[in-house]
């Protein structure tokens, strides 16, 4: 497996895959890989002749206060997991490779950036669309792979690719979980022992709420009252937002009819957590 550093040398890589004739999955990451990221990239290799992990803690997308600085990074770590894979290359650019001096080009997505992280983060899409259609442009991928953890990421991405005409795939893989049944997370980490305990309420309440809906409840308010006092119930919890919301456009829903996505954001300390479940009505 071999480490690239610079756009150059990947392009020079990705065109003798071309004349090859090989397939190219990439995989956009921002490191400190867990299970799963793995899951991505064996899906990818199974998909491609050639599998590419980005690794690139992109500055953009943090907002002021926000824990850029402080994001988990471990290079070789990630490699040695990587390569347990069948992974061939690493791309982990610098900040000035990807953004050098006068650097002023940014990608927007409007309207499905405009509510949960996207009203709790602004500007965060706008750095995540942008770091993405350079990896895009960059590696020039036939399938791309993304978490449903970050459900709104997925989307935003999706229809990003969609509008600029991107020649691509863009392939949505499931949550993967703890035993607890907490949703992998490279900010896990961040978490105390009290913290990571407190954690899964915010999975067992989603499937609490899911189960209500397949049971016959219909009302978004009273799913999210019920959601609300369950989290709140936790002393560690602080929630940011609880979302009902149609699983394609993400817009509010008030009955619940059709791909319903519920997602929640919520604070443990100075860590945010989100986890998020779709419900078919």
């Amino acid at each position: 497996m071999e480490i690239i550093h610079d756009i150059a040398s990947i392009k020079q890589a990705i065109k003798k895959a071309r004349q090859a004739g090989h397939t190219i999955g990439l995989v956009p990451t921002m490191g400190y890989l867990h299970e799963g990221h793995l899951s991505l990239l064996r899906q990818a290799r199974a998909d491609n002749q050639l599998v590419i992990l980005s690794i690139f803690v992109n500055p953009l997308q943090f907002g002021v206060g926000e824990d850029y600085e402080e994001y988990p990074r471990d290079l070789t770590g990630d490699a040695a997991q990587a390569e347990k894979t069948g992974c061939h290359i690493i791309f982990a650019p610098t900040v000035k490779e990807m953004y050098p001096q006068g650097y002023n080009t940014f990608v927007d997505v409007e309207k499905l950036t405009d509510g949960l992280c996207g009203a709790s983060r602004p500007g965060h899409f706008r750095g995540v669309t942008t770091v993405v259609a350079k990896l895009f442009n960059i590696v020039t991928p036939d399938r791309a792979y993304f978490g449903q953890k970050d459900a709104q990421q997925a989307l935003v991405i999706q229809k990003m690719a969609r509008d600029l005409n991107m020649d691509l795939d863009v392939i949505i893989m499931p949550i993967i979980r703890e035993d607890d049944g907490q949703a992998m997370s490279s900010r896990n980490a961040y978490l105390s022992h009290e913290e990571r305990k407190a954690a899964p309420i915010l999975n067992h309440t989603l499937i609490q709420a899911a189960s209500q809906i397949q049971t016959g409840e219909r009302d978004a308010t009273t799913i999210r009252a019920q959601i609300f006092q369950a989290i709140s119930a936790e002393p560690l919890a602080a929630i940011d937002y609880i979302s009902i919301v149609d699983a394609t456009d993400l817009t509010d829903v008030i009955k619940i009819k059709g791909p319903t996505l519920i997602a929640l954001a919520v604070r443990f300390g100075k860590t945010r957590l989100i986890d998020n479940i779709i419900v078919e009505v």
